[in-house]
């Protein structure tokens, strides 16, 4: 079976495509790359692949370039050719599946995009903090509404799915899981669930060591 090659940094969104690789027994190599944000041949490397410097970024068997988390999610479940992760096309769950799943990818994932470094997009000094207290504060107002879908004991309920994985490499990110313990109880519980998951505790320990 041929290889992919994931370009991606420990403890970034490239996880959720590790975790899912994985999960799936698909071959890949990983291509660790420096932090982003402070590394200028980092970028310049990784732009020669993706013109947006970003993880994850997977090439696949063929060379094809694959960017996005959540085009990814639906792409290896094709590939695979089983719904484990993702709910097949007419199954009840599927339309909740597509709904948070874009959700969360188009709008809780970018406020790490702008608030991990505002210096990217507030050119004065003194008004970067307010922007990222601000950015920060509408991801948890958006972590609230996600916890409202939530079924339990998985988030789509007795199935386990690709949200669960989001939710728990999401978790681990600002505000980290103590304040989901508090805030989104059933979001914390499936977090906490889907660490203990035999598949994917190999790739945890990988990302998060410690």
């Amino acid at each position: 079976m041929s290889t992919y090659r994931l370009y991606g940094r420990a403890g970034w969104g490239s996880s959720l495509v590790e975790a899912q690789l994985a999960w799936y027994g698909l071959p890949f190599t990983f291509e660790p790359v420096g932090d982003l944000f402070k590394d200028l041949d980092a970028r310049a490397r990784l732009e020669k692949v993706n013109p947006l410097a970003q993880v994850p970024t997977l090439v696949l068997p063929d060379g094809t370039v694959m960017s996005e988390s959540a085009a990814i999610t639906l792409l290896l479940a094709d590939i695979a050719g089983n719904d484990s992760l993702v709910p097949a096309p007419g199954a009840p769950e599927r339309a909740a599946f597509l709904r948070w799943l874009v959700f969360i990818v188009v709008n809780i994932y970018p406020t790490f995009t702008y608030a991990d470094d505002p210096a990217r997009f507030v050119s004065v000094n003194a008004a970067r903090d307010p922007f990222r207290a601000a950015t920060d504060a509408y991801a948890q107002r958006l972590w609230r509404q996600v916890e409202t879908a939530a079924k339990g004991p998985w988030f789509l309920g007795e199935r386990f799915s690709a949200l669960d994985i989001y939710v728990s490499v999401m978790t681990r990110w600002r505000p980290k899981r103590g304040w989901f313990e508090s805030e989104t109880p059933r979001l914390f519980a499936i977090a906490r669930r889907a660490d203990l998951k035999p598949e994917l505790v190999e790739v945890w320990k990988r990302n998060w060591p410690t």
